[in-house]
Order: C-alpha cells, then sequence, then structure tokens
C-alpha cells in the first residue's frame, strides 16, 4: 500500500527537513501551510519555496477565522481571568492536528507529519498509540503534544524525532533549502514583538488601567501597569525598588491589584489539573507514581497524581516547586512516555 502524508509546512527549517524525510521513505507527499493570522506571507512564501524544490505539491488553508474563535479569543479570555494559558497547547489541541488531518484525509492522504521533536510508538501491548520525548531533550517538544488523541497520534508522523537541531540544520544545507539557517522564533506566532499587553489592549479596544502592588499582608508599595500584564513568578519589568528580589506571587483581577513578595512565596507542592488527556492509560483509575512538569521550560520532578471528582486530578510533587500557575500545562511522564497532561486550575 502506497504511504502518503500532508507535510505540515510552517516556513521553517524543521518542517522542510521533515518533508525531506518522509519523500526519502517513500512517502507521496504534498505541502499544506496553514495561514492563522496577518503577517505570515513570509513563511507561506518559504514554504512554497521549499516545495517547489522538493518537488511537491503546495497547498496554503486560510484556518484565520477558525485560529481567532479557538485560540485567540480564549488566550485573551484567560489572561482577563488572571490565568496564564499557553496558546501553543490549545492550537495542537483544538486547531494544528485535528484540522491538517481532516485536510489530509479530503486530499486522500493517509497521514499528516510536522516538524515537531517527539516520537509516536504503538505499544505492543495495549494496543495504545504512544507519545514519547525526543531523543535531543533540549528540543523535546511533548509537553505542547500532550492533548494528541488516539486518531491523531495513530496518523502522525515526527521525522525528527532522533535528531539534533544541528543535523537538521547540515540535512537542510545539504539538500540547498533557502531557510537552512533560518533563526527559530521564540515569541508566541500571533505576537511577534511578546508585549501581550500591547496586543491584547490592541484586540479588545480597551485600556488595562494602572493599580496597586500589595505586600503580603496587604500595604500598597507602588503602582503597576494593569494586573493582566503581569504573571506569577515574574520578576523583571515590576518597575519597583524593593531593596531584594521581589516576584509577582498573586493577582487579583476584580480589584486589580498584583501581590508581589519572595520567591518562597512562590513554592506549592499541589496543582489540581483539569481537562485532561491521557496517552498512555485509558483513564486515571486509582493514584500513581509519575513524573511531571508544570511548565514548558521546568525539568521533570517526581510526584503522585491521583483521580478526583468531576473529571479532575490532583499532581502532588515530592518537593515544593516554583510558580506553579492557572493556565499553564501540566504533563506527567513515565520514564520518556507521556502518561498526559492537562491544564493547571489551582494551586495549593
Amino acid at each position: 500500500m502506497e504511504k502518503s502524508a500532508l507535510i505540515a509546512m510552517s516556513g521553517g527549517v524543521d518542517s522542510s527537513v521533515a518533508a525531506l524525510l518522509m519523500l526519502r521513505e517513500g512517502h507521496r507527499c504534498a505541502g499544506g501551510t496553514m495561514l492563522l493570522h496577518g503577517g505570515a506571507e513570509g513563511d507561506i512564501g518559504d514554504a512554497a519555496s521549499v516545495c517547489a524544490r522538493l518537488g511537491i505539491e503546495h497547498r496554503v488553508f486560510n484556518l484565520s477565522r477558525e485560529f481567532d474563535e479557538l485560540v485567540v479569543k480564549s488566550f485573551v479570555a484567560a489572561y482577563e481571568a488572571g490565568l496564564t494559558p499557553n496558546p501553543c497547547v490549545e492550537c495542537n489541541r483544538k486547531l494544528k492536528f485535528p484540522m491538517m488531518l481532516a485536510k489530509a484525509r479530503q486530499l486522500g492522504l493517509e497521514n499528516i507529519a510536522t516538524g515537531h521533536y517527539a516520537k509516536i510508538e504503538r505499544d505492543p501491548v495495549s494496543g495504545r498509540w504512544l507519545l514519547k520525548k525526543a531523543e535531543s531533550s533540549e528540543k523535546d517538544q511533548t509537553y505542547v503534544l500532550y492533548s494528541l488523541s488516539q486518531d491523531v497520534l495513530a496518523h502522525t508522523v515526527f521525522p525528527l524525532g532522533s535528531l539534533k537541531k544541528s543535523e537538521v540544520r547540515d540535512i537542510a544545507e545539504s539538500e540547498g533549502l533557502l531557510n537552512a539557517r533560518k533563526r527559530d522564533s521564540q515569541d508566541i506566532c500571533f505576537i511577534p514583538g511578546g508585549d501581550y499587553g500591547v496586543f491584547m489592549e490592541s484586540y479588545t479596544g480597551k485600556t488595562y488601567e494602572p493599580g496597586d502592588y500589595l505586600s503580603a499582608d496587604g500595604a500598597i508599595l507602588g503602582r503597576h501597569r494593569g494586573a493582566v500584564r503581569y504573571t506569577l513568578g515574574q520578576r523583571r519589568g515590576l518597575g519597583i525598588a524593593m531593596g531584594e528580589r521581589v516576584f509577582v506571587t498573586g493577582k487579583d483581577m476584580e480589584k486589580n491589584t498584583v501581590t508581589i513578595g519572595s520567591e518562597k512565596e512562590l513554592m506549592r507542592r499541589e496543582a489540581i489539573v483539569g481537562g485532561l488527556n491521557f496517552i498512555s492509560i485509558p483513564e486515571l483509575y486509582e493514584p500513581i507514581r509519575v513524573e511531571a512538569k508544570a511548565r514548558y521550560s521546568q525539568n521533570m520532578k517526581p510526584a503522585l497524581l491521583s483521580p478526583l471528582p468531576g473529571g479532575r486530578a490532583s499532581l502532588l510533587f515530592d518537593e515544593p516547586q516554583r510558580a506553579m500557575t492557572p493556565g499553564q500545562a501540566a504533563v506527567f511522564y513515565d520514564g520518556d512516555a507521556v502518561v498526559g497532561g492537562g491544564t493547571i486550575e489551582e494551586v495549593r
């Protein structure tokens, strides 16, 4: 049976090399670029050029309306509610993977492939599709992929899972791809400057008013630029001199106050996690030992994961963790396999 795949082409080097490797492995391929927001014309052009160089069809899917509805609006609403969302997780869950797979099926293609650094394997015992960490730990992206369903995993290929970034660039250069040395984007894709406060004011037409900085006991310490602009654990950009290192330790969105204090006030052991998706297991029936991450840049730490009523779970770390933040993802691991993950709803 012919192998075929729609390659999610972002215009970057990773997805370009993913397409190249799929072709080398004998897949019939087409490239697909999702138009999600303004300012992506350059990336679309790069993706089209790579597809032409590889001799495959390139299509552009205008999903800007869906992206705004499913990702941007929920991002803004979460920040206005005092949360710190991860839009990449939401985009993967609601848009990128399910919609690219739907497009692939419309085109008569069996699978999708992306330039993510992760691996997919099938468990011969349970028959479940497993999401596993990339061999290059510094590039591993399983944290933002925990929400993928079994159907999506069964029809997704990650060709870069065993490669280092330097190897990917070398492959692109040897093939003469124009984006071999293209710089990786570090920003949220729809906020290229990284200032989400400015973006949100432009998007909503609102002005987020200044308010009071408070100490833990409620004393007024100074003025901030609007509570929506601050995240738990933030130290830089506070604009207040306290004679010691201070951090955002809490926010009250109704009162528009931001509490600041010492780093020890950020330490918590337990996160209550909702919106759960499990990968290596069908459901959480009883407490299990896991290693877990409560933010993308965190190292995995041992914890006890226990089911709670209402489809939620308690993630109790063995040691206190810094700045676990409602709105962020918590992802659970068993060795290099993702058990599952969800959204932090509260910390204790």
